[in-house]
């Protein structure tokens, strides 16, 4: 007798969570997937903290309701270095993994004992955030960068909108720091939007550095937590084609140049399909 196929969902305030998604769906080709994208309340960084932990909990229990995941990454810093907690006391037995800024990687990588994390205001301003350093990085000289425009940047992009190399350049530049002769060698992309403009950053650097993007260790995480659910384990039976849909909370269809993005994440859209929010 075959267990079902996991059902995971993959959540962000946009299209940054799509990162996560992919690397997820390398590990987990068999899994039925539904990404949902807050759009409706982009930016988060627009909202205090309560509102914001109020906002992601009534999404959370529209999309729940509907979907009835066995799984929830929460692929956005700002929610899972605020959000994560009171989600899992509201839903004890369901398993929510979250997105951490990688310090820990970058400082064991950087032979210049310099690194950079560049995030939002809001994961910089977190406490959390400064726990991460003081336990992971305390012998390295840490520049934290807060953009208030990458994410809406990397929205743009995503949406078939020009971004200037001139508006990207300006949000990288704090991260590249030289002291005595040493330079900064990683900088830790701790928003998940980030990595979709990878490829710009690393052509308007002003040196090489290591990017690094914590979505593969997230995807293995989500795994390993699936394998302790035998009942979502298994997948998807060879003759059934696994799900994968996108939903957006402004119930607003998306524009042909998006819904082409999507499709090449292997994600379908059909009519909006409302989902509620706070």
């Amino acid at each position: 007798m075959t267990a079902r196929p996991p059902h995971i969902a993959v959540f962000d305030s946009g299209l940054g969570g799509l990162t996560v998604f992919r690397e997820i769906a390398k590990i987990r080709p068999d899994a039925n997937y539904i990404y949902c994208a807050d759009d409706a309340g982009f930016p988060y960084g627009s909202w205090s903290e309560r509102e914001l932990i109020n906002r992601v909990l009534g999404v959370m229990e529209s999309l729940i309701e509907r979907e009835a995941p066995d799984l929830i990454a929460i692929a956005c810093n700002t929610a899972s270095t605020l959000v994560l907690p009171h989600l899992r006391a509201r839903w004890p037995g369901l398993p929510f993994v979250g997105v951490v800024p990688a310090i820990k990687p970058a400082a064991q990588m950087s032979n210049s004992r310099m690194i950079s994390v560049l995030a939002t205001p809001g994961t910089v301003a977190r406490d959390y955030t400064q726990r991460l350093i003081n336990e992971f990085a305390g012998d390295c000289d840490v520049t934290l960068v807060g953009s208030n425009r990458l994410a809406q940047l990397a929205e743009f992009a995503m949406h078939g909108e020009e971004v200037e190399d001139e508006a990207i350049a300006r949000e990288i530049a704090p991260c590249f720091v030289e002291k005595k002769g040493a330079r900064t060698d990683a900088v830790v992309l701790a928003c998940t939007h980030y990595p979709l403009l990878v490829e710009r950053f690393k052509h308007l650097a002003p040196w090489p550095v290591t990017w690094v993007d914590p979505a593969p260790a997230i995807a293995r995480r989500v795994d390993d937590v699936l394998g302790q659910n035998p009942g979502a384990a298994a997948g998807s039976p060879l003759n059934e084609r696994p799900s994968r849909r996108a939903l957006f909370t402004s119930n607003e269809a998306p524009t042909p140049a998006l819904a082409l993005v999507l499709a090449g994440y292997g994600l379908t859209t059909r009519a909006p399909e409302p989902i509620g929010g706070a």
